[in-house]
């Protein structure tokens, strides 16, 4: 099945509005009708199973080319709009993509080798469409249908290659594990361009449910107005958000937000002292942690609201029908307190990677998709995340993951963030660097009060022995922090 007749499959005839807000509304009819008129002109234009680089803010624009790309049988390539001219480069190089739709002035590139439709050019188009074709009704959902790019901090991005049908199963999956319902509206200020983003607009078109669309989070209390104002009953965030919403502003601790039954976390382990805070301020607001990777297509886990408290840190078990489990060096399930490395088996794993076949067979073996991430588990089979294999610092032979000391200077008043990284050491290989983010109560912090502070929690050599002090956090566009690790 095509992944947009999945998506449409109960909800293309519906009387409402899929996008909300105070600039933009689009009803279901509009979107499905437009999506359609498009996908008919990218068929007669360039056939089908072609590459198609889609640049854009959250928008109607984006939705109605996404829905157009998938529905016309082509790949839908989704790109930051302000994604740097030399990645942009490599990665028209690497698909060879037909087309390029951008929305105005947020894409400034010229390729004379590639079709560019703006905004206005795209409209105009569809004004010219008269005719809904119905195509391949045995359409074969092992076809491509995105290709998501990795943000590669230290190499450049790799190309995920998602089908229909893996877009169908984490759909599905994630609709169930979070009992997603018709009159769920969802506050979105997580880019559609990036995987966790856009299962948040996949899970509501399937659901019947609406969007309202924020491309400006760190106007906070614009954010906190308008979940009120549209009466948002979800809010999705990376671990950036939350620091922000409860470390930066009061008026978040202040507010009441009566529609808000529940809220989802990934991208990221949000640190413990964080989600303690939250389920505090609003105990009847249900917290999702969730855990995912664009190799999986979007979120794998989660950690049900009622297992919280007793399960904190962990980011749960596996969705419905997805299957994680923590294996050794010799592929055995860990013991519990064992650290292995996280692995992953269903219908919503990746083909593989675009053109790059060594980097396929490496993350790919025996249906398993091995995700780099270690971890451990408890004795009824959560699973505690530890580190990334390649942030693990080494002092004097032993392995310290920085999530444990992140953990700890996070609890001290004052702090919105902390980063915790290896530095060269000429006696001991490494030594552990840490940069702090603190708000205003925390600016006359200084490196002798946070060693005394870890000097209470922590083991000698455990305590950091450089330290850094910011204002604000550095957070990529799609809300992730951006961490800076010292690799040899």
């Amino acid at each position: 099945m095509n992944f947009f007749d999945f998506l449409f499959e109960n909800s293309s005839g519906l009387q409402k509005d899929l996008i909300l807000g105070p600039m933009e509304k689009m009803s279901y009819r509009d979107v499905y009708g437009e999506s359609r008129l498009l996908a008919n002109y990218i068929r007669r234009k360039i056939g089908q199973q072609k590459n198609i680089l889609l640049a854009s803010t959250n928008s109607p624009f984006f939705i109605i080319a996404y829905l157009g790309i998938l529905k016309s049988g082509n790949v839908c390539i989704p790109l930051n709009p302000q994604v740097e001219n030399e990645v942009l480069e490599f990665i028209i190089q690497k698909t060879n993509p037909e087309m390029l739709l951008f929305s105005e002035n947020v894409l400034r590139y010229h390729n004379p080798d590639l079709e560019p439709f703006s905004e206005i050019q795209l409209y105009e188009i569809l004004k010219e469409e008269n005719e809904c074709l119905d195509f391949e009704p045995e359409f074969n959902g092992s076809q491509l249908a995105a290709i998501m790019f990795t943000s590669g901090s230290t190499a450049l991005p790799k190309g995920v290659m998602l089908s229909h049908d893996n877009f169908i199963a984490n759909t599905a999956s994630i609709i169930d594990s979070l009992s997603l319902r018709e009159d769920d509206i969802m506050m979105v200020v997580l880019p559609f361009y990036y995987c966790y983003g856009l299962s948040l607009l996949n899970t509501h078109l399937r659901i019947g449910g609406s969007l309202v669309l924020n491309n400006n989070f760190v106007f906070f209390s614009q954010t906190i107005q308008h979940i009120n104002n549209y009466q948002c009953t979800g809010f999705a965030g990376v671990p950036s958000h939350f620091q922000l919403l409860l470390r930066k502003t009061d008026l978040f601790r202040r507010i009441k937000m009566p529609s808000l039954r529940y809220v989802t976390q990934a991208g990221g382990r949000l640190y413990d002292s964080f989600i303690s805070e939250f389920i505090n301020i609003f105990p009847q607001i249900k917290f999702f942690v969730m855990y995912g990777q664009t190799e999986a297509t979007a979120r794998l886990s989660v950690l049900p609201p009622e297992r919280l408290s007793e399960k904190i840190g962990s980011i749960g078990k596996g969705i419905p029908r997805v299957e994680l489990k923590v294996v050794n060096e010799e592929q055995s399930p860990v013991s519990p307190g064992e650290i292995g490395e996280i692995i992953v088996k269903g219908k919503n794993v990746m083909v593989g990677y675009w053109d790059d076949t060594v980097s396929t067979s490496a993350a790919i073996k025996d249906g398993w998709l091995y995700t780099g991430d270690l971890a451990t588990v408890d004795e009824d089979g959560f699973i505690y995340i530890t580190a990334r294999k390649k942030e693990i610092i080494k002092i004097g032979g032993i392995r310290i993951s920085p999530r444990e000391i992140e953990e700890t200077i996070v609890k001290m008043e004052g702090i919105v963030d902390c980063t915790a990284e290896a530095m060269c050491d000429e006696l001991l290989g490494e030594a552990i660097k840490v940069t702090v983010v603190v708000n205003e109560t925390g600016k006359s912090i200084t490196s002798d009060d946070l060693k005394r502070f870890c000097g209470t929690k922590l083991a000698p050599y455990k305590i950091p022995a450089y330290f850094t002090f910011h204002k604000t956090m550095e957070i990529s566009p799609s809300g992730k922090k951006i961490k800076r690790i010292y690799t040899e």
